[in-house]
């Protein structure tokens, strides 16, 4: 229904951003909503209907938004685990995971268990061969020219339990950040990143 929208981010909040367009706020949930900046962009948009919500969710890439797609077409995955999955800020690992058969990966994610796992290998594995080399950057050192606050990295905390991790797992990360001077982005980049390698 909804291919894309164009216009300015107006808020930005840890599950979701609103894009204002012709005086009309648009709440979109995004993989990592503090990444797409404040200036007048456009977003590719997938409407997901269900029996109590009609729910926009954006993406920075037609290529995040079919892989997205791709995802919450496998038994077990619902947007959210899917919006976690491309949080990472690296989705090519989780292609190439998928590829490989590596379920030890995969169930790294949250709400990703060692069946939903074998059933993303078994529904996807040789079908996402258009989204390699996509260009998904792993910007986590730009933050670092930014002179930030601790509630940059608040945000990215709060951002993590939207993506559905627990309490227990964010407090294991948190004080490897705490010494890190970076943007609420890159923080949940480099959050993802040591969640993923925990097993």
């Amino acid at each position: 229904m909804y291919d894309y929208i164009k216009g300015r981010v107006t808020r930005v909040t840890p599950e979701y951003l609103v894009i204002e367009q012709q005086g009309i706020g648009w709440q979109i949930f995004a993989p990592n909503p503090y990444s797409f900046g404040s200036d007048e962009l456009q977003v590719f948009l997938h409407h997901h209907v269900r029996e109590d919500a009609q729910l926009l969710f954006g993406f920075p890439t037609l290529e995040q938004r079919e892989l997205f797609r791709k995802l919450i077409s496998v038994s077990g995955i619902g947007p959210k685990g899917a919006l976690a999955i491309l949080a990472s800020g690296q989705p090519q690992h989780v292609i190439e995971a998928i590829e490989r058969e590596d379920e030890s990966y995969l169930v790294k994610f949250p709400g990703v268990g060692k069946k939903t796992a074998r059933q993303m290998i078994l529904d996807l594995k040789g079908k996402l061969a258009e989204f390699f080399g996509d260009p998904f950057e792993d910007n986590e050192e730009t933050g670092g020219l930014l002179s930030v606050e601790d509630n940059e990295l608040e945000e990215a905390m709060l951002a993590l339990g939207a993506l559905g991790y627990s309490e227990r797992e964010i407090n294991k990360v948190k004080p490897k950040l705490k010494d890190m001077d970076l943007t609420t982005e890159a923080y949940m980049k480099k959050a993802l990143q040591l969640l993923l390698k925990q097993n």
